[in-house]
């Protein structure tokens, strides 16, 4: 105590030891580091995604050779600076082959997405407009596709037209689309009892024009947001298919058929061929990821009103 005012003295407190922060730099966890976060994975997502499909485009081009040439001469080479991916068991160039793979992954996976967006969108929007036992109806066949394993439909569904691309793509597409159907049926019977749709119907629109005007436009962000986050287990679930012998046909290279053909090659220490296409395949879902986390925290009303404060 201090014997001229009988009050303890003032003393300046210092931060401890472990959080120490520059000046200007946003404390984890806060609204303006969680805007931070946002837009550095943001920037990692497209840099990446931009990379892998430019490469995806232009290696096979610019390599000068056929992703489907063979050398006799230099089966299971290492890794070397003439090929930085190595040769794989057949004496083909490992960095070629996994980055047209990559482009044919990425074609197939993103029409998987836009069929299962649309499939999703449509049963959500029609169980949450007309509810009543066709909403019933409608979730009791959400529930009976989710009750059959994805991957097994998928195998059933190849096995039927083996070899075929159209029946991969519809293998996934008609297994994915549930979790899309759902996200949007919710949104809509939140939308149902919003003051804007009220004034519609009270001013004689149908519910097919309430529907198609502002329900759907409603909607628009989450669908985007749910291909987004389709689009990297496409790639997971046509690579599954294509691994197991049930996917592309051998002449189509995709990163599945890449890492299918490579399983035995491990064995005999040829590593690299199974290596490299593996990091493509991971680098191309983090890339995905890094987006939709962020097209997430734009466009959900919610979470743009909390980074806002």
């Amino acid at each position: 105590m201090s014997e001229r005012t009988g009050l303890a003295p003032r003393t300046r407190e210092r931060p401890p030891a472990g959080e120490w922060r520059p000046a200007g730099r946003p404390r984890p966890g806060s609204p303006r580091g969680r805007r931070r976060s946002g837009r550095a994975r943001l920037v990692a997502g497209a840099s990446g995604l931009t990379l892998l499909v430019l490469g995806a485009l232009l290696v096979p081009w610019l390599g000068g050779l056929d992703q489907g040439a063979v050398d006799y001469d230099a089966i299971r080479l290492p890794p070397s600076p003439e090929h930085p991916f190595g040769i794989d068991s057949v004496g083909r160039d490992v960095l070629l082959r996994s980055f047209a793979g990559l482009w044919v992954s990425l074609q197939v996976a993103a029409a998987c997405a836009v069929l299962s967006t649309v499939i999703g969108t449509l049963f959500g929007a029609l169980s949450g407009l007309l509810g009543g036992w066709y909403d019933r109806l409608l979730m009791r066949v959400v529930d009976a596709v989710n009750a059959v394993p994805h991957l097994l439909l998928g195998i059933v569904i190849v096995a039927l037209y083996r070899g075929s691309v159209l029946a991969v793509i519809a293998s996934i597409g008609l297994t994915h689309w549930t979790t899309v159907a759902r996200v949007v049926r919710a949104e809509i019977l939140s939308l149902r009892g919003r003051p804007f749709v009220d004034a519609a119907i009270s001013g004689g629109a149908s519910r097919w024009r309430v529907l198609r005007r502002h329900l759907l436009p409603a909607v628009l962000p989450q669908a985007v947001l749910s291909a987004v986050l389709i689009l990297p287990h496409a790639v997971w679930h046509e690579t599954a298919l294509s691994f197991l012998g049930l996917g592309l046909p051998p002449h189509l290279a995709s990163l599945g058929t890449i890492l299918g053909e490579g399983r035995q090659a491990v064995l005999l220490g040829s590593w690299w061929i199974v290596v490299f296409p593996s990091v493509l395949l991971a680098a191309t879902t983090l890339s995905v990821a890094g987006i939709a986390a962020w097209w997430r925290d734009r466009s959900l009303p919610r979470r743009r009103s909390e980074q806002a404060l």
